[in-house]
């Protein structure tokens, strides 16, 4: 029976999100996951999805409840600050199993260049006077940098930039993955000295530190912020071995 094991919430908006909901419907569950709806075009998910807040831990809860789901996945962006306190309350409300799916942060390896800082604001701090730089934190926390007058460069996003450009910035929107060749050029069609990043790990960007390493351009790496405890996996197949488990599938 196609979805014998029940319905399990995904708290989306990653690639592996989506990896998670492909494995769950063809493991015979029936996932909804869930966007905040901060992009416009998101990318093909398999199951059913929904788009939307929750109106904080508690609306979370009642949809768990009302909708009958048996778990509840928190496979959102490592930088999302909110909703992972939200899914960790809604799920002892609720008492159904919580699993964060998260991928490892990057480590810096010989030869990379990194100010490690923890917030934007140390990252813009961090910046010397006439750096050139690729910015790659996405467009709602970019303002402060193009807004610095003495420094330059191209920040890359998804969706375009609300509001004014500064002459001196170009913004590059594009889509990952990004190839080892094209980050190269990049860098240097633009004289590159410091790339902006925040650390998401992944293999879909992993490309422009490798780059940077290459090129001898300066790292300044925002760690990610505090999280409440919770079981956490790296991999999709993961998830899913634990959701039989917990659920007796």
């Amino acid at each position: 029976m196609a979805e014998a094991k029940g319905k399990v919430l995904i708290l989306g908006g990653t690639a592996e999100a989506r990896d998670m909901a492909s494995l769950l419907c063809d493991a015979g569950y029936r996932p909804v996951t869930s966007l905040a709806g901060l992009t416009r075009r998101p990318a093909a998910i398999r199951g059913e999805m929904r788009l939307g807040g929750f109106g904080g831990p508690e609306g979370l809860a009642r949809y768990l409840r009302e909708e009958g789901f048996r778990a509840l996945v928190d496979a959102t962006h490592p930088f999302a600050a909110v909703i992972p306190h939200h899914a960790k309350e809604a799920a002892e409300l609720c008492q159904v199993p919580l699993i964060r799916l998260e991928r490892p942060a990057w480590t810096r390896e010989q030869g990379e260049l990194w100010t490690e800082v923890q917030d934007n604001e140390a990252a813009l701090r961090a910046l010397p006077s006439g750096a050139r730089v690729l910015l790659t934190i996405g467009r709602k926390e970019v303002m402060p940098f193009l807004a610095r007058a003495d420094i330059s460069g191209v920040a890359r996003m998804i969706e375009p930039l609300e509001g004014g450009l500064i002459a001196a910035w170009r913004v590059l929107l594009a889509r990952p993955p990004f190839s080892l060749d094209a980050e190269l050029q990049l860098m240097d069609a633009h004289a590159i000295s410091h790339l902006v990043t925040k650390n998401s790990g992944g293999e879909e960007t992993r490309a422009k530190l490798t780059a940077a390493r290459t090129r001898g351009v300066g790292v300044v790496m925002i760690q990610r912020p505090r999280k409440p405890p919770a079981y956490t996996v790296a991999e999709p197949r993961s998830v899913l071995i634990l959701l039989d488990e917990r659920l007796g599938a």
